[in-house]
């Protein structure tokens, strides 16, 4: 495990988060660009006014229905907490973060890098993946993108 890479393991309730999604896969960077698209989508349509009973302005990216594990296909939903998957928008993809047991990892360093950087080390651990759903918070309210407050929660047996 890489010598940096300090977690903490929490049990948390399921929830769901609805926004907009794309299928993935880390290979040949394709995710990076996939999910940065996601990211402009997001943000130049002012989508998190949108969604219908959201819990909060923080942004959530969802990773699910795996392919098989973190190098194969995925699908990445960009969204926000909702209370319930009722009165989400026809257009938004709603994606069910199941209860479970997560590592949560809380990147150090520059915003966006730090966070691309922390999953780059999570891929080089053994460490024993749900590969149900994982998923990045980031806290509302920064002062300035780069200030952004990022937390990685990771499904884990």
């Amino acid at each position: 495990m890489s010598e940096n890479l300090s977690f903490e393991r929490i049990n948390i309730p399921d929830f769901f988060v609805a926004g907009i999604a794309v299928n993935t896969t880390n290979q040949d960077g394709r995710s990076q660009k996939d999910i940065g698209d996601l990211w402009t989508r997001f943000t130049a349509e002012n989508l998190t006014e949108k969604i219908a009973g959201k819990l909060s302005e923080d942004i959530y990216c969802v990773y699910t229905d795996y392919e098989s594990d973190h190098t194969g296909w995925y699908t990445a939903v960009l969204g926000c907490r909702v209370q319930n998957a009722d009165n989400v928008p026809e257009d938004f993809f709603t994606a069910l973060v199941p209860a479970g047991d997560y590592h949560i990892y809380t990147p150090k360093g520059k915003f966006p890098e730090s966070v691309a950087h922390t999953w780059r080390q999570i891929w080089q651990t053994d460490i024993k993946r749900k590969y149900s759903a994982d998923y990045d918070c980031y806290k509302a309210g920064a002062g300035s993108f780069e200030e952004t407050e990022a937390v990685v929660y990771l499904s884990v047996v």
